[in-house]
C-alpha cells in the first residue's frame, strides 16, 4: 500500500493544525504580557490592589487633589477619604517611610469627609509637612492645617475660612410660566432648601443656624491646629481667600516653597538624604462608576458653580458648603 504525503492530507487537516498553532502562539504572547505586567507592577512598587506598598524612598508623598468627597470624572477629579485615610496608614506602617508629604490642590468639599482625613493626619505620628499648589482652600486649608508644617507658594491661594449655603431658586421663574410646584412632605421641614418653593424666613434662620455652627466649629479647628487665638481667626474667617505671601504674614502658613523645600525641611531635620515615592490609588472601572454615581447632601468649597447647575437637597435640605 503506498504511503500518503504530506502533500495529500486534506486540506481541513492543514487549516486545523494551522488554526493550532496560532491559538498556540496567542497564548503564549497572552500569558509573557501578563507577566510582564505582573512584574511591572512589582518594579513600580505598585501592589495587585492598586496602592503602593513597597516604597524605595524614605519620604511618601499623598496627593490631595480635587474636591474632597466628591465624583471623579474624565472631566474632574474626587478625593475619597478611604482611599487617602488607606494610604496613611500604609505609610505609618511601612517602616522604610520616615514621614509623609501631602500635597494639596483643593477647593475644600465634604466637611464630613475634610474632618476624616484631617483627623487621620493629625493622628499620623510619623512628621507630617504639607504643601500647597495652586488652592488649598476651606476644607482643603483644614486639612492642611492638620500638618505640622505648611509650605505653599507666594501664590497659593490659602484660607476661605467661611460657609455659605446659598442656591438658585426657580419660584419666581415657575410663576411666570404657571408651573406649579405641589408639596408632598411628611415632616415640616423635609423639603427645606428646595430650589422649586421660595424659603420661609423660618426655614432660612433655621439654615442660618446651622451654617453659623458649621462656622464656628471651622474657627475653632483651625485655632487649635495653627496655634492661633481664636479672636484672631475669627478676624480671618471672613471666607476671604489669601494668597500665600499674605497667608504667611497672617500665620496660616509657614514657609514658601513645593515639594522640592518640604524635601529639604525634611533632610535637615533627619540630617541625611531622602528620596520621595508617591503612593497613588489606581482605580478601576467599577470604582470610576461608584463614584460618579455618587451624591452628596453636603459639600464644603467656594460654592461657585454648583449649586447653580446641580442644587442638592439632602437630609437639611441646604447644600452647605465652606
Amino acid at each position: 500500500m503506498e504511503k500518503k504525503l504530506k502533500s495529500d492530507l486534506p486540506e481541513t487537516d492543514k487549516k486545523m493544525n494551522g488554526n493550532k498553532k496560532l491559538f498556540l502562539v496567542l497564548g503564549l504572547l497572552l500569558a509573557l504580557g501578563l507577566l510582564s505586567l505582573f512584574f511591572a507592577a512589582i518594579l513600580s512598587g505598585t501592589g495587585l490592589n492598586g496602592s503602593s506598598f513597597n516604597l524605595g524612598g524614605k519620604v511618601a508623598l499623598i496627593r490631595i487633589e480635587g474636591e474632597i468627597g466628591g465624583s471623579s470624572s474624565i472631566f474632574s477629579s474626587g478625593v475619597n477619604p478611604d482611599s487617602i485615610i488607606s494610604l496613611i496608614k500604609k505609610a505609618e506602617d511601612d517602616t522604610e517611610v520616615r514621614a509623609v508629604i501631602f500635597e494639596i490642590n483643593s477647593p475644600g468639599g465634604s466637611p464630613v469627609a475634610t474632618e476624616e482625613i484631617a483627623n487621620a493626619i493629625k493622628g499620623m505620628k510619623k512628621p507630617k509637612i504639607c504643601y500647597i499648589r495652586d488652592v488649598g482652600a476651606s476644607g482643603a486649608y483644614w486639612i492642611a492645617s492638620s500638618a505640622d508644617r505648611i509650605f505653599a507658594s507666594r501664590m497659593s491661594e490659602v484660607g476661605s475660612i467661611g460657609v455659605i449655603g446659598s442656591y438658585v431658586e426657580f419660584a419666581g421663574l415657575m410663576d411666570r410660566y404657571n408651573l406649579t410646584y405641589r408639596r408632598l412632605v411628611s415632616g415640616k421641614y423635609k423639603d427645606m432648601g428646595s430650589p422649586l418653593k421660595e424659603m420661609t424666613p423660618e426655614e432660612q434662620d433655621l439654615v442660618q443656624t446651622q451654617l453659623d455652627y458649621v462656622h464656628s466649629y471651622f474657627i475653632d479647628t483651625i485655632a487649635a491646629n495653627r496655634n492661633l487665638s481664636r479672636s484672631k481667626v475669627e478676624e480671618l474667617a471672613t471666607g476671604e481667600v489669601f494668597f500665600g505671601a499674605r497667608a504667611k504674614e497672617l500665620g496660616l502658613i509657614d514657609d514658601f516653597g513645593g515639594k522640592e523645600e518640604a524635601k529639604k525641611y525634611l533632610e535637615a531635620k533627619f540630617n541625611t538624604t531622602l528620596e520621595i515615592s508617591e503612593m497613588k490609588p489606581e482605580k478601576t472601572f467599577m470604582d470610576l462608576f461608584s463614584e460618579v454615581s455618587s451624591q452628596q447632601s453636603y459639600s464644603m468649597g467656594r460654592g461657585i458653580g454648583d449649586s447653580l447647575t446641580n442644587p442638592k437637597v439632602g437630609a437639611q435640605g441646604v447644600t452647605v458648603r465652606t
